[in-house]
């Protein structure tokens, strides 16, 4: 049996749609990736500078105390540091914890209108990057390493919004602060964050954004300076921290050990008052 034979013309365009079909098929897609996945932690809206109007937080604080210890940080290599100012006012001798029962002598610079206090000494450490001008947004993670209840300990808390401190007795003033919810401490450490007075509050990048002043325990609250008080302290000290830095990254699965680190390295450091 003989099949009849194609026409040429049919076997030409079979040809075509063939070449036409493979290089259809080889064409270079398009199209968009698929969008990023939505941040696990939004944040909220932006805060707004400090108002007179803010809620208001009253403390009474004594003419005299006993011996304090609280947290410091370096913020210049050539031995300049920062911290609370109740932790050093008053005192006659002030030390940087630089060893088991070793320090260094500290000269202290009081800022009248704020709860920052500038320490210096001979020499320093490498000194911790300033986020004093980023604009803040409620919600937002800080990370608190130092020495509660006086020994190497830290929390985190996400920020809420603005408060004044209404400072009555001695040194009394009214001063912005920032205020954070606690969310996490170091594991086994209960009861007050004492002691922790002075640390740096840091972001995300491990860079300054306040002091650490004060703790409610009954409301789960941190209390830190706001920027514009570092800042002040820092014009008056006629000294300029490390803006535009960053420092190493920090989250709530590894701040543990950035703030042991931090410690290990004395930019972080125990600070003393050893006769009021």
């Amino acid at each position: 049996m003989r099949f009849p034979r194609l026409p040429d013309w049919v076997i030409y365009a079979a040809i075509v749609v063939a070449v036409l079909f493979a290089a259809v098929g080889r064409d270079e897609r398009t199209d968009a990736p698929p969008p990023p996945p939505r941040s696990s932690e939004p944040l909220g809206e932006a805060l707004g500078p400090a108002s007179p109007f803010d809620p208001a937080v009253v403390v009474d604080v004594p003419s005299t105390t006993g011996p304090a210890a609280g947290t410091a940080f370096s913020i210049a290599r050539s031995g300049v540091w920062m911290t609370a100012r109740h932790v050093v006012d008053g005192c006659k001798r002030v030390a940087i914890v630089v060893g088991p029962g070793t320090g260094v002598a500290v000269s202290v610079r009081i800022d009248p209108r704020g709860e920052a206090a500038m320490l210096f000494t001979e020499g320093g450490s490498t000194p911790l990057p300033l986020a004093l001008t980023e604009p803040l947004r409620r919600g937002q993670r800080a990370f608190h390493p130092g020495f509660p209840q006086g020994e190497p300990g830290e929390a985190s808390s996400r920020l809420l919004g603005r408060e004044n401190l209404v400072v009555r007795g001695h040194g009394a003033r009214t001063e912005p602060v920032l205020v954070w919810a606690e969310t996490g401490r170091t594991e086994g450490l209960e009861g007050t964050l004492g002691g922790l007075s002075g640390a740096p509050a840091l972001d995300a990048q491990g860079r300054v954004l306040g002091v650490t002043i004060a703790e409610s325990p009954r409301r789960g609250r941190i209390y830190t300076t706001a920027p514009e008080v570092v800042n002040a302290a820092l014009v008056a000290s006629g000294r300029r921290g490390d803006a535009g830095a960053v420092g190493e990254a920090i989250n709530p699965k590894n701040y543990f050990y950035v703030a042991d680190d931090l410690r290990r390295e004395l930019q972080v450091a125990q600070v003393v008052c050893l006769d009021k």
